[in-house]
């Protein structure tokens, strides 16, 4: 099994951190839209369904890496041999990297249409991927420690969350149940791309000191995760009736809007600055995961992979100057992540207990 040297390892509770820090990023600012747009407000009872159907994937997960060999790469090439193995693990490498750009792109339209609509996405992406560069070089010690300061640094925004209340009205969530069960179901589908980032447990797994006392942190980071998804939603159904909440693109951002506060007027600004802290981890554990596959499947140092998919990453982020073009990339992305997340994982879970229960049977047979 694949197993890192203990001095590189990270506790067991720190995977809470990692698990909630990729999970939860730039589409906080937004979703509750694209999920209002197929179930209405019912949308809050998909969040439920697909905070459970991930827990769910997060027990396969660990059972690939315990059966599969310590991680993603080794898992596939016990299940589809050196070859075959190595294709599919070069697809999550794809995956990453676009989630890698995803991530920052999206955050930086965000500054650019909130903030600076003159600001260079070149500038904003090349000092912060040169950040992400050295943070990564650190090793994996230090992009968990950046996961836990993403996570508590920026944790007092949840209660800008309480000042909407004055004005809410939860008669907005009425009647419940007004929405098919298909259609609940679309609505949790469709912030896939919110969700996404647990995926990374299976390249992270051989860094965790004793990983059978972190499934309990990697359960409750996706718990944590589905209740800051679900009470941000409930808020912004009472905030806006759904005519309005059409019309708003950000609407986590629209909410801070009407905040007031005596030293600063526009507490939106204070939010967007802030989050930088929380896209930071996304963007480093996501990078990192790509680099780290790239140099399993090419056996090269991890600097020179990690050379190269940073500066892939900058080119791409040139090419997407276009609303259309970002707004594309995040719905491919969210049903990619889909099929990568919710039914690739558990098909790869079959394969490998499969395998392991033959391998099995060939041993004691031998025997």
């Amino acid at each position: 099994m694949q197993k890192e040297p203990k001095k590189f390892q990270i506790s067991p509770f720190l995977v809470f951190f990692l698990i909630h820090g990729t999970q939860f990023g730039v589409g906080a600012l937004g979703y509750q839209r694209i999920i209002a747009m197929s179930a209405g407000y019912d949308a809050w009872m998909g969040i439920i369904l697909f905070g459970f159907f991930t827990n769910i994937i997060i027990y396969f997960m660990y059972k690939i890496c315990e059966k599969g060999g310590g991680d993603l790469a080794n898992a596939h090439r016990f299940a589809y041999g050196k070859w075959l193995g190595n294709i599919f693990t070069m697809l999550f490498i794809i995956y990453f990297v676009f989630t890698t750009v995803t991530v920052l792109r999206t955050y930086i339209e965000v500054i650019q249409v909130w903030l600076f609509p003159d600001f260079r996405t070149w500038l904003f992406s090349l000092f912060f991927l040169l950040l992400v560069f050295y943070i990564i070089s650190g090793g994996f010690r230090i992009i968990t420690g950046i996961a836990f300061l993403g996570t508590v640094l920026p944790a007092y925004l949840v209660f800008t969350m309480i000042i909407p209340l004055e004005y809410a009205n939860f008669r907005n969530l009425l009647p419940i149940f007004d929405h098919s069960v298909k259609e609940i179901m679309l609505s949790g589908k469709d912030m896939t791309l919110s969700m996404l980032g647990f995926e990374t447990l299976l390249i992270f797994y051989p860094f965790i000191n004793n990983p059978d006392k972190s499934k309990r942190w990697a359960h409750i980071g996706v718990f944590v995760t589905t209740m800051l998804y679900l009470s941000l939603a409930i808020v912004t159904f009472a905030y806006f009736s759904e005519g309005k909440l059409e019309k708003n693109i950000w609407a986590t951002l629209s909410i801070w809007k009407i905040i007031e506060l005596p030293f600063v007027e526009r507490v939106e600004y204070i939010g967007i600055a802030n989050w930088c802290l929380i896209i930071l981890p996304n963007v480093c554990i996501f990078l990192w995961c790509a680099s780290r596959l790239a140099k399993r499947v090419v056996h090269v140092k991890h600097k020179t992979t990690l050379i190269g998919l940073t500066i892939i990453v900058f080119i791409i982020m040139q090419l997407l100057e276009d609303r259309k073009l970002i707004n594309e990339l995040n719905n491919h992305l969210g049903n990619i992540g889909f099929y990568m997340g919710y039914v690739y994982i558990p098909f790869l879970f079959l394969i490998v207990s499969f395998t392991n229960w033959r391998k099995g049977k060939k041993e004691d047979a031998t025997s």
